[in-house]
């Protein structure tokens, strides 16, 4: 990331220096820029706090409004924004891509009292490109666990910005840019080469995985007939909004995995959020079936079980898909389901909103292609024999 220069200068540390934090290689970064977004000033004032106690960050404004907070990130870019959705005016949901699209293009993660009760706003974010959410607590609930919470988030978010920023070429300001030529590759040598179509597709995605499930799914039009299972992260009262969000992206049905399920052609099911969606083989039939054991990332539900039975039930017969998210969930089940003869696309770090899962398994060397979302649906379409979908210009 390019050094900043007024009026967009990092404000200084408590000694009067710029802060500047290590990074992984040992150099250097700046510290996280965070913009507050709330129209409620006591909220303002408690992250404001919240966020400078930790000395990775730094506040890059606050704002009131949408309309405030779009005129301060045209001069002012930010990392971070803590977006409310429910303000006067045009609100977080409506300025949301007009932020994303601000200088900084930041990383934004939604802090509104609707993200549980109002789970049809939060997902329409999060489907537009919000990285992330988190609850607004009620009065009293602004805990230390609280503020752990939401600062881990920040600084998940805030350092893949930085690092991949200051990874692309001169430093761009953007996480969107190519990393520069001669970057080291992941893909692993040989597994692209296993022509075996597969006879199950399995995405699992967290923080970011949304926006790129979306962009992956459109690319995957009424030619693809073959069931997909999917394990996104969220609470289980999102995953009957999160269901119709993938109808609308892919134009089938999409359904709440339960136990006994049959796999059919074309068959969407989705992990419920009480238990990890797997397969086991039942006759000539694959069924589902809904364990609540622990998963060793800690996850619930969790991407390991899904691949890792596909590598049982299905002898490998099976491609995975890996997309944005934190941590390493997926890792294990990914490594079980290459070895028994299946493979492992992931997404790119420059698309990704954090690049923790798709990054875990592309660096242990299981992807066969690490590319943004829709090169994902492509590639899927490609391996599956399926016409691609047809585009904009020639539905006209």
């Amino acid at each position: 990331m390019s050094a900043p220069t007024s009026p967009s200068r990092l404000p200084p540390a408590p000694d009067g220096s710029a802060r500047r934090v290590p990074d992984r290689s040992g150099g250097a970064l700046p510290a996280i820029r965070v913009m507050i977004v709330d129209d409620s000033l006591t909220v303002r004032t408690i992250f404001k706090r919240m966020v400078e106690s930790d000395a990775a960050m730094v506040i890059a404004g606050t704002a009131s409004s949408a309309e405030g907070a779009l005129a301060q990130l045209a001069a002012t870019p930010a990392d971070v924004v803590l977006l409310d959705l429910e303000m006067p005016g045009m609100g977080g949901l409506g300025a949301l891509p007009a932020i994303l699209a601000t200088p900084g293009r930041p990383q934004v993660l939604v802090v509104s009292s609707l993200t549980m009760d109002g789970a049809e706003h939060t997902l329409a974010a999060l489907g537009m490109g919000a990285a992330d959410t988190l609850l607004k607590p009620r009065p009293g609930g602004f805990t230390d666990e609280y503020r752990t919470q939401l600062l881990g988030k920040i600084r998940a978010l805030g350092w893949h910005h930085a690092e991949t920023a200051a990874a692309s070429p001169g430093g761009g300001q953007t996480m969107r840019q190519t990393p520069q030529t001669g970057a080291p590759s992941f893909v692993r040598p040989g597994i692209a080469a296993c022509g075996r179509r597969p006879d199950v597709i399995a995405i699992g995605a967290s923080t970011g995985g949304i926006h790129a499930l979306g962009l992956m799914l459109r690319q995957m039009g009424p030619g693809f007939d073959l069931p997909i299972l999917i394990t996104q992260h969220l609470p289980g009262s999102f995953m009957p909004v999160f269901a119709r969000q993938i109808e609308t992206a892919c134009g089938r049905p999409a359904e709440i995995a339960a136990d006994a399920m049959v796999l059919t052609p074309g068959r969407i099911l989705i992990a419920p959020g009480h238990g990890h969606l797997t397969l086991r083989r039942k006759g000539a039939e694959l069924v589902t079936r809904i364990c609540t054991e622990p998963s060793p990332s800690g996850c619930m539900p969790s991407v390991d079980p899904m691949l890792a039975s596909l590598a049982d039930a299905c002898e490998g017969r099976a491609l995975g898909v890996i997309l944005s998210g934190m941590g390493r969930d997926g890792a294990l089940g990914a490594q079980a389901l290459v070895d028994a003869g299946g493979a492992i696309f992931a997404q790119d770090a420059d698309t990704s909103a954090v690049w923790g899962m798709p990054g875990a398994v592309a660096r242990a060397g299981l992807a066969s292609l690490i590319a943004p979302p829709d090169r994902l649906g492509d590639a899927v379409m490609a391996r599956t024999g399926a016409a691609p979908a047809p585009t904009a210009a020639a539905l006209r």
